[in-house]
């Protein structure tokens, strides 16, 4: 059997359910690619595409083969959605990381969003949620509400992770918070134990991100301070 076929098709058996490998394989590449956010590299959007890849195949499983008795389309789409995204991200970050703006060689300066952005994430979150649940729910997506607001909520943390805005972390918490037990009633056991690890995970992005950003305004003040001065004179 080819690489390929081995991974369209090789599961394991975990506490006595069927797990397909390339569901453990698309979250290994969706780790890595959080753990390279992190620490603000440019490869995180690469890194993640691949998963991406991986994971919409998982969740259609009325086109490949799975397991799972159900189809979360709202999943499946937010992986479609996350490799355009991602695409964004990639080329923002290669751009600031080109440029040299981002402090100590990073490819983003982490900053909380303001208050009309937040605004901006709030009005999306609660459209994109109540246009996505019928489409979901006509598609015959199990879950549709949590499903609809996973896949909204995705999509605005990793815009926020493009933007670099700190607020992307406290996103992700949320979605993680929707999608563990989705998943563990779905029968998704690799996902939703990622989803779990990701949760602690965005806890310490969110302070580690909190800290960066704390450090490069405080750094940055007395600079200002000076010019003003300057400029007073």
């Amino acid at each position: 059997m080819d690489p390929l076929s081995w991974l369209l098709h090789a599961e394991l058996v975990v506490a006595g359910a069927p797990v397909l490998v390339r569901e453990i394989v698309g979250n290994g590449f969706g780790l890595a690619s959080a753990l390279l956010g992190l620490r603000r590299v440019v490869w995180a959007w690469p890194v993640g595409m691949v998963g991406n890849a991986l994971l919409l195949t998982v969740f259609l499983g009325g086109v490949f083969a799975t397991p799972q008795a159900h189809d979360l389309y709202g999943q499946a789409g937010r992986q479609v959605f996350f490799f355009a995204v991602s695409l964004y991200g990639w080329w923002r970050w290669s751009r600031t990381r080109r440029s040299g703006t981002a402090p100590q060689g990073a490819a983003v300066t982490p900053r909380w969003a303001t208050g009309r952005e937040r605004l901006g994430l709030l009005v999306v979150a609660v459209l994109g949620t109540a246009v996505a649940y019928p489409v979901l729910a006509a598609l015959g997506s199990w879950g549709p509400l949590p499903d609809a607001w996973i896949l909204v909520g995705s999509l605005l943390a990793t815009y926020g992770m493009a933007r670099g805005w700190v607020d992307f972390w406290l996103i992700w918490i949320a979605v993680d918070a929707v999608g563990v037990p989705l998943l563990l009633r779905g029968g998704f056991y690799p996902s939703a134990a990622m989803y779990l690890l990701y949760g602690g995970f965005c806890v310490a992005g969110l302070a580690t991100w909190w800290r960066t950003s704390r450090a490069l305004s405080a750094l940055h003040a007395p600079a200002l301070g000076s010019t003003y001065s300057e400029a007073v004179a």
